[in-house]
């Protein structure tokens, strides 16, 4: 019989405990949840920066015109 090292351990006991976090339902659905809603978090992120690059020149526009057009 081989002795196993405390990382083959410790290794082999992470990984029969993420098998059985794996086999439960909640897992099941967040993981299909997160899979069909991953896009929409991808789109909304996306959209959501442009939004706030566009308030920032904005913001930037209108200290330049306040400044008289001395701000870089």
């Amino acid at each position: 019989m081989e002795e196993l090292s405390k990382a083959e351990r410790i290794a082999r006991r992470r990984k029969a405990k993420e098998d059985q976090m794996k086999a439960t339902t909640g897992y099941k659905v967040w993981s299909v949840a997160f899979t069909l809603m991953y896009p929409f978090i991808a789109v909304f992120t996306a959209l959501f920066s442009v939004v706030v690059s566009v308030f920032s020149a904005i913001s930037q526009g209108f200290v330049w015109v306040l400044s008289g057009g001395k701000v870089k």
